[in-house]
């Protein structure tokens, strides 16, 4: 429970450090904005609220007198003047300007209310006169009366207009004093969060620097190799879960670095085990005897054909210590030990090679052909009756070169090529695949996965018509095989 309470998190510092700045820094902004929302809201209502008194002027002074007059005079009886209309819709709107302002202002709205009322009962005199058929003199000093309550109307409209000019400058006055205030507290705010920041920015530092430090020295030591070592456990959550990540790491580079040098182990032996194969001394005694043989008989030819078939099957295997042959070799390699071959099987072996010339610049890992057609010979052709055929082919494919090596042999079993394949997975190499004859299949396979760094290697199928092994690699240049042993060497 101790060990829990003391673990600090650098992620929930930085987290409490934003929220208090944002907290700091947001509320006096959303207080700001409140503020400035409020006061252009009160603008925007008051500015509403005297234009609509603006409008209302002309209509009082001169709309209103001008129907009267037309009334009087007889241009226009009183349903085509609207004088009521117009009447009414000024106290309508007067009555909503009214409620909408506040106490202070509402007087001049509500004179000017009581004055259209009597400038109504003016109106309402006049038509009672014209229904009188009274002179229109008379009429005409009504019309005087009506023209006194506009102009005083129009008075108060405009004391009204007055007064919400002066709140609105009052408004302004306190809008401007809110921001220079708000201004000072987002300074103070804004200084206060920095001294927040820096303080919260140097604990975190101080928390984090010596687990670094240690982290650092400890990778160092990793670096020059010391995996054994193990970095000691924070107090930090993120840098505690990062030493627990090296130290696993730490541990797999040891059991890869362990394994590495196993693969290395494991592909000397299958080197010296194709080295062996090579000079396996069966073979040879066989071909020179093959040779001797040529020779009592006086068949020159074929005495000068096999020696330098067997010359070149040597001095290709060996290669001066290289890897790496061109594909041309290695297709001289298979053809020189086939031609060998052929002269101890005679009428039970036959074979085609099919490996275009236009390839023949590419690079290939040594040997590993000859041990397919070798296996192919040994666990295949000889053992049927009536022997069979060997057909090697190779060919460039999007980038990389495809070989295969079939025979019309006897083939294997299913639970034989089973067995096979579970042998070639567990990557042992071995002198033969079944007692006699080539090194095993298990070599190239390893030879193949280890050199080109890929997870695929031979393929093998196989049926009682004969049995296919292949394999595909990546297509490399004479460069690119220099290339790569300086970069490893």
């Amino acid at each position: 429970m101790e060990r829990i309470r003391k673990e600090k998190s650098i992620l929930g510092q930085i987290s409490d450090l934003s929220h208090k700045l944002v907290i700091m820094l947001v509320i006096p902004i959303i207080i700001s904005l409140v503020l400035m929302l409020v006061y252009a809201s009160k603008y925007h209502s008051a500015i509403v609220r005297m234009e609509t008194i603006t409008s209302l002027k002309t209509v009082v002074t001169e709309d209103i007198p001008g129907s009267a007059w037309n009334i009087i005079s007889g241009r226009e009886t009183f349903p085509e003047s609207n004088i009521y209309l117009k009447i009414k819709d000024v106290n309508e709107t007067i009555e909503t300007i009214t409620e909408r302002t506040g106490s202070e202002n509402r007087l001049s709205l509500i004179v000017a209310s009581r004055t259209m009322q009597t400038l109504q009962n003016y109106v309402d005199m006049i038509r009672e006169n014209i229904e009188a058929d009274v002179p229109v003199v008379e009429n005409e000093e009504v019309l005087n009366e009506v023209r006194g309550c506009a102009s005083l109307v129009d008075s108060m409209l405009n004391d009204y207009i007055a007064q919400e000019i002066t709140s609105t400058a009052h408004m302004s006055v306190s809008l401007m004093i809110g921001v220079i205030i708000t201004a000072v507290c987002e300074v103070l705010i804004v200084v206060l969060a920095m001294l927040v920041r820096n303080r919260s920015v140097m604990a975190t530092e101080k928390s984090i620097k010596e687990p670094i430090e240690r982290l650092e020295e400890a990778t160092a030591r990793f670096a020059e190799g010391s995996l054994d070592e193990k970095i000691v456990d924070t107090e930090v959550t993120e840098l505690r879960n990062l030493t627990a990540q090296v130290n696993i790491m730490a541990d797999n580079l040891k059991t890869m670095m362990r394994k590495s040098h196993q693969d290395a182990k494991n592909l000397r032996k299958a080197e010296l085990r194709t080295l062996q194969a090579q000079i396996n001394p069966h073979f040879l005694y066989n071909t020179l005897d093959a040779i001797v043989w040529k020779a009592e008989a006086e068949d020159t030819d074929e005495v000068i054909g096999l020696t330098s078939s067997l010359s070149d099957f040597f001095r290709i295997s060996l290669s001066s210590g290289a890897d790496w042959i061109p594909i041309s070799q290695e297709k001289k390699h298979i053809e020189g030990y086939l031609k060998i071959q052929q002269t101890r099987y005679r009428d039970i072996l036959r074979y085609e090679i099919d490996i275009p010339d236009d390839i023949g610049q590419y690079y290939i890992l040594k040997l590993l052909l000859q041990p397919l057609v070798e296996n192919a010979i040994y666990h295949g052709i000889k053992i049927k009756r009536g022997g069979g055929k060997i057909f090697v082919s190779g060919k460039l494919e999007d980038g990389y070169l495809v070989f295969s090596v079939r025979d019309t042999g006897l083939g294997m079993t299913p639970e034989q090529l089973n067995e096979l394949n579970e042998r070639m997975k567990k990557e042992i190499p071995t002198v033969s695949e079944g007692g006699s004859g080539g090194f095993g299949l298990v070599n190239v396979n390893l030879r193949i996965r280890l050199y080109y760094n890929q997870e695929a290697g031979l393929k093998i199928e196989s049926s009682a018509e004969g049995t296919e092994v292949s394999f595909r690699v990546p297509c490399k240049v004479r460069e690119e095989i220099f290339e790569d042993e300086s970069i490893s060497g």
